[in-house]
C-alpha cells in the first residue's frame, strides 16, 4: 500500500505560526530577525500566501519549541514525541 504523499496545508501553517507568535509576544520584525529575512517575508508566511523554506520551518518549530509536524498540520498535538 503506498501511503498519500503530504502536502503543506498553507492555512493551517499560516494560521498556527501567527497564533504561535502572537502568543509569545514576538513581533514580525523579531522573527525576520532572528532567521535573516525581511519582515514582508514573515507577513506572507502569515497570510498563507509563501511557505518557508524546510530549513526555516525546521528553525521556526525549534523557536517556537513546537514540533514540524503540528507546525505543518500533519499533527494537532504540538509536542514532540
Amino acid at each position: 500500500m503506498v501511503k498519500e504523499l503530504f502536502m503543506l496545508n498553507r492555512e493551517i501553517f499560516a494560521e498556527r505560526f501567527k497564533n504561535l507568535r502572537l502568543e509569545k509576544s514576538i513581533s514580525q520584525q523579531d522573527i525576520a530577525a532572528s532567521l535573516g529575512v525581511d519582515r514582508s517575508i514573515v507577513s506572507h508566511w502569515e497570510r498563507g500566501t509563501r511557505i518557508p523554506s524546510l530549513d526555516i520551518a525546521y528553525a521556526l518549530a525549534d523557536y517556537f519549541d513546537v514540533s514540524l509536524d503540528y507546525l505543518v498540520g500533519r499533527s494537532d498535538d504540538s509536542t514532540y514525541h
